[in-house]
């Protein structure tokens, strides 16, 4: 059985893994690392910005409100479009393996 550590670990990995311009919801990354969405957004939130945790958005593609204003000047600089907060994930999700 993995450590909590394994666990943080596997998420920022599968985060950083995410492409430039593609995004992936905390669910996505939760179903890679074999953990829940809230684990995955606890720990994107205290990596002390290590990883690219712009490119990881709710299910319905919103960006926690806290986040929108940087989260949405990065991902422009990577050709995403934002919304009202939102991005269209049938557009933008990264391809799960």
């Amino acid at each position: 059985m993995g450590t909590m550590n394994d666990t943080a670990d596997s998420i920022l990995l599968a985060a950083a893994a995410i492409p430039p311009g593609q995004v992936a919801s905390y669910g996505d990354l939760g179903r890679v690392v074999g953990c829940g969405p809230r684990l995955v957004a606890r720990v994107l939130s205290t990596s002390g910005g290590g990883t690219c945790w712009w490119r990881v958005v709710r299910a319905d593609g919103t960006i926690a409100a806290p986040l929108v204003a940087e989260a949405t000047r990065l991902l422009a600089d990577e050709g995403v479009v934002v919304v009202d907060g939102r991005i269209d994930l049938a557009k933008y999700r990264a391809e799960q393996d």
